[in-house]
């Protein structure tokens, strides 16, 4: 469908404070560029709606993943010859928060990334970038083996009572629901990999045991999700949005997937 007018920064905070979000939030999104619609100034003044939204007070956190410093081992959207594995992981640049570009989240992201007063967690694998005033305590010690977990940005989230934007995308992009995974009495882990910064010039291959997720479910646990009344949808730009509270969200995640994957007398760990 045709819009009337070119979408704006004025317009895009509009829409997104009658959704629901308030001056002081954290907000997590995840967002497509493109269900936006034609908007005056592009991703630039989708960062300054977000930015405006939440405040001086409220911070804006995005996922800034790089999936191709993962194990080759693993990869099936191609994969490499195994021939190929020991160059990957010996060549491969080491992740540097400040200068490896993210992969497959968005433009937004990256925009978000470069922006002046950005920070960014230090995960090789899901890291986060964040603006404003939580944004360092946001992505402060994220740890290896805790990707998605309590020591990561989505826990951190957690912890400071923010909300989830999702922004003209699905559940299946809403990475909080990684936490609820992660808070499983048995989540299932894996022994993964990185290239990793030396600090030298130099780079290094390390390993860890992390969590392995699965996403093929979060459409159905988010529509569940929703049947409780605990999203408010609305519309931003020409997307269709939904904003949530990621400690609601998450809290009923863990017992969906409880409940759902293992069977109704699953028990779950705490936070």
């Amino acid at each position: 469908m045709d819009q009337a007018l070119p979408h704006t920064t004025a317009t895009l905070t509009s829409d997104l404070l009658a959704l629901g979000v308030v001056p002081g939030d954290v907000l997590l999104v995840h967002s497509s560029m493109r269900s936006l619609g034609f908007v005056a100034g592009g991703v630039q003044a989708v960062v300054d709606a977000l930015l405006t939204a939440v405040g001086p007070e409220g911070t804006i956190v995005v996922p800034t993943h790089t999936s191709g410093n993962t194990d080759p081992a693993g990869w099936q959207n191609p994969p490499v010859p195994e021939r190929w594995w020991p160059v990957l992981r010996s060549e491969t640049p080491g992740f540097d928060p400040a200068r490896t570009p993210s992969r497959w989240v968005g433009v937004l992201p990256e925009a978000v990334r470069t922006w002046p007063g950005a920070v960014r967690s230090g995960h090789p694998h899901v890291s986060c970038a964040a603006l404003g005033a939580q944004a360092r305590d946001v992505v402060a010690g994220h740890d290896l083996a805790e990707s998605h977990g309590e020591r990561s940005p989505i826990g951190a989230v957690y912890r400071f009572g923010g909300k989830v934007l999702l922004l003209g995308c699905g559940h299946d992009s809403n990475t909080s629901l990684h936490l609820a995974e992660r808070r499983q009495a048995s989540p299932p882990m894996a022994e993964t990999g990185a290239a990793i910064s030396a600090g030298d010039g130099t780079s290094r291959w390390v390993t860890w045991t992390d969590l392995v997720t699965g996403e093929d479910d979060f459409d159905q646990l988010g529509a569940a999700f929703e049947e409780t009344g605990a999203v408010t949808v609305g519309q931003v730009g020409s997307a269709a949005a939904r904003l949530m509270d990621q400690r609601t969200l998450v809290d009923f995640g863990v017992d969906w997937i409880a409940r759902n994957r293992h069977g109704v007398d699953a028990d779950v760990a705490g936070p």
